[in-house]
């Protein structure tokens, strides 16, 4: 006969002693509902309460997990499951396991990722008094938004804490935080990997316990928030640098032939100085977002992004050098041009306007060809550590 379960459900646990029993009976009364062969799988995380005895004595298998962490304790769950599918959740009595058939019946059908949604949006349901008001309309519909936005992620309710995967699914994301950030990155690389995602509406219950959970909303959503954006490049510096570039580089170069009046406005070099400072921060975007696309690729938190492989690889080293010192050599002609106006003038006083109109793109020319010279050479290392890894 084989006893190997198909279904695993996994339960971080962090002195859950008032709820676990409950969650674990459940979770077997979902299994048996669900006509599966199963097993209920503890990370307990350093509990110093009866956790432990309590997880053995009703019936789940439990292991240790001495390093810190939401997303740790996962992981060490997941790698230790038995099962072909794996179902995660919280132990503290908000999610009912007892009614696991749908996320079952979800997998079978070939999903790789399904997500539970407590949001009205996508058919969930929230008890009275199960999730403070800050997280209902601010921090998940926010979270959730962006994650749509950012990613095309289908799902209405990012961070839901109750899923289910498949472990070859699993395996394809590669997770690799330890903290909260974990339920964020599933999600995300499920996206970007082209899992098959799909959403099973639940409700959400008040949890069990009388202490406060170890959620910190503001701490924790920040977290969620930064590392969206570290995941997406393209919104953090991409979109804002072309925005950015664009701006300065039609101003700066228009000024550059003369004053220009608007009504009784009059945009002249002081508007220009801006136009210069907007396309030096957004060129140092755009290349950020270069570095911080392979650095992620690198390190194996995105997927390779073959449009920017063929510019990177037709955009070689030394292409960069060489357009870097152009653009350093021009700002420098520009600059003896301004010079020899002020020897013609024996030294003294300039027109101010013109002055300037001759120094701010010499200045402007000399710092991005730095930015070209230095970028090129930092690109490159990264290029190398990007190849070394595949």
């Amino acid at each position: 006969m084989n006893d190997t379960p198909l279904v695993t459900i996994v339960m971080p646990c962090l002195n859950e002693e008032e709820t676990l029993a409950t969650c674990i009976r459940k979770a077997l009364q979902g299994i048996d509902a669900a006509g599966i062969r199963g097993e209920v799988l503890i990370a307990d995380n350093g509990s110093s309460d009866r956790s432990p005895e309590i997880a053995l004595e009703e019936g789940a298998r439990i292991i240790s997990v001495s390093r810190k962490g939401y997303g740790s304790a996962l992981r060490a769950g997941i790698e230790a499951a038995g099962g072909k599918w794996i179902l995660m959740g919280d132990a503290d009595d908000s999610y009912d396991f007892s009614n696991i058939t749908p996320f079952i019946e979800k997998l079978k059908e070939g999903d790789d990722l399904v997500m539970g949604c407590r949001m009205p949006r996508g058919g969930g349901r929230i008890a009275k008094g199960a999730m403070p008001w800050k997280h209902r309309w601010i921090g998940n519909p926010v979270l959730t938004f962006i994650g749509r936005l950012f990613f095309k992620c289908p799902a209405n309710d990012f961070h839901c804490g109750l899923r289910a995967f498949t472990r070859e699914g699993y395996r394809v994301m590669n997770l690799q935080t330890i903290g909260m950030e974990f339920a964020s990155e599933m999600v995300i690389k499920a996206t970007l990997a082209g899992l098959k995602i799909s959403e099973v509406p639940i409700t959400l219950h008040p949890d069990g316990r009388s202490r406060a959970p170890h959620l910190r909303s503001w701490r924790d959503g920040w977290r969620h928030l930064r590392f969206m954006l570290l995941f997406s490049p393209r919104w953090l510096f991409l979109m804002p640098g072309i925005g950015i570039t664009g701006v300065g580089s039609v101003g700066l170069g228009t000024l550059a032939f003369g004053q220009m009046i608007f009504g009784k406005a009059v945009l002249d070099v002081g508007t220009m100085m801006v136009c210069s400072m907007f396309l030096l921060v957004g060129t140092q975007l755009l290349w950020l977002a270069v570095f911080t696309r392979e650095f992620a690729v690198s390190q194996g938190f995105l997927p390779p992004n073959r449009r920017l492989r063929r510019v990177l690889d037709a955009i070689s080293l030394e292409w960069g050098l060489v357009l870097g010192i152009l653009m350093g050599s021009g700002g420098m002609l520009l600059l003896g041009l301004a010079f020899l106006e002020w020897q013609h003038a024996g030294f003294q006083g300039l027109s101010y306007s013109a002055n300037m109109r001759r120094i701010i793109p010499a200045s402007t020319l000399i710092i991005l060809g730095i930015q070209f010279l230095f970028g090129s050479f930092s690109l490159g290392v990264l290029g190398l550590k990007t190849e070394r890894r595949d």
